[in-house]
This record gives structure tokens, C-alpha cells and sequence, in this order.
């Protein structure tokens, strides 16, 4: 759900120090609160096709903050859930029935992360605990994330990264098609975020 994450020295206390090119250091990043660009903002799933092939999806129109803090860093997202298949009508007409999303009645999932956990070995990558909340269930998910760049763009300060998890869709209640239509959904999260 899921949707970027955090500079990640610095979540583990790492120094705070201004740069006005880009870097690839974590610990070179500005702290400070983070919108994620909408447009450069996007979860991908993947989810097994009765055996026969790799079914991608997309949720786009993501919203998030990241607060980049020293002491504490934070992730929270809300990923609506009303387009779910740019490719299919009849599909994106399925994902929103009670069978799948049951949007009527939980238009949105939700993430926050709990605590972030830095590689000890490479300080660009981290793993992201968080809650995640869709069709009113909540479990812990836990993102791979990984800190591409950051540095001011067009006048504004930008980090970017990249991030995987897994879910099974049957701990939220989405049970219809298992076991042929897959439980397994692979996400993938691509995120700007730029500087308030």
C-alpha cells in the first residue's frame, strides 16, 4: 500500500546537512515534511492469472506525507481504490464490488508506518513496518525500500524512492477466485516527494 519511504540515515539519526545539488547520500538529505507528487506517485501490483500469466494493475492518484526527522521519521498514504485497472472497465467494475474491494463501503486503504529499520550494511536501503488498512482489516505489511536520489528540481526540493512488499489478499478478506486467481499480490511503489 503502498505505497515511498523515508531518507534513510537519517531515520537512523544519521546528520542533517543542506545540499543544493543532488545526492545520493541519505544522510546529505533535508529533513523536514514531504508530500508525495501525484504524478510521480504510483503503486503497481502483480497478482497470478489462473496460472496463465502475471496480471498487472495499477493505483495511481496516491496521496502521502513523509516526514524526514532524525528522531523519527514517518510514512502515512491513503491509495484510492476506485482504479484499480486502467485497462479494463469491465474489470475495474468487478475490483470495486464486494467479490474484491468492496469500495461502496471502503473507498480507500490506508498506510502508516510503526518503525523503520535501516540496512546495517547499505544505508540507502531500509525496511518500513507499517499498518496497512484495506476493506477495513488491518495488518503489519513491511516495504523493502530503497533511497534513489534527492536535490532540488524546478525549484523544489525532491528525494525519491523506490520500494517493493508482498500481501495476501486473503487476510483482508479478499477471498474470491483463491485458489486458482492468486493470494499472493507483489506490490511495487515508486515515489518523488517534495519538500514542503
Amino acid at each position: 500500500m503502498a505505497a515511498g519511504a523515508a531518507a534513510l540515515s537519517l531515520m537512523a539519526g544519521g546528520a542533517v546537512v543542506a545540499q543544493s545539488a543532488f545526492t545520493k547520500v541519505p544522510a546529505e538529505v533535508q529533513s523536514g515534511t514531504y508530500a508525495l507528487d501525484a504524478s510521480h506517485g504510483k503503486i503497481t501490483y502483480y497478482i497470478d492469472h489462473l496460472g496463465f500469466s502475471t496480471y498487472v494493475g495499477q493505483f495511481t492518484e496516491v496521496e502521502a506525507q513523509l516526514v524526514l526527522n532524525p528522531a523519527n521519521s514517518t510514512l502515512t498514504a491513503s491509495i484510492p481504490l476506485a482504479h484499480a485497472s486502467k485497462d479494463s472497465e469491465g474489470l475495474n467494475r468487478h475490483l470495486q464490488t464486494a467479490d474484491f474491494f468492496d469500495t461502496a463501503n471502503h473507498p480507500v486503504a490506508t498506510f502508516r508506518s510503526t518503525r523503520i529499520v535501516v540496512d546495517k550494511d547499505d544505508a540507502n536501503e531500509a525496511d518500513v513496518y507499517g499498518e496497512l488498512t484495506l476493506r477495513g482489516v488491518t495488518k503489519e505489511v513491511v516495504m523493502e525500500v530503497e533511497f534513489n536520489q534527492a536535490g532540488s528540481m524546478r525549484g523544489k526540493y525532491v528525494a525519491g524512492f523506490d520500494g517493493e512488499a508482498k500481501i495476501k489478499r486473503s487476510d483482508f478478506g479478499i477471498t474470491y477466485g483463491l485458489p486458482a486467481l492468486g493470494d499472493e499480490v507483489k506490490l511495487r511503489i515508486e515515489g518523488e516527494f517534495v519538500k514542503q
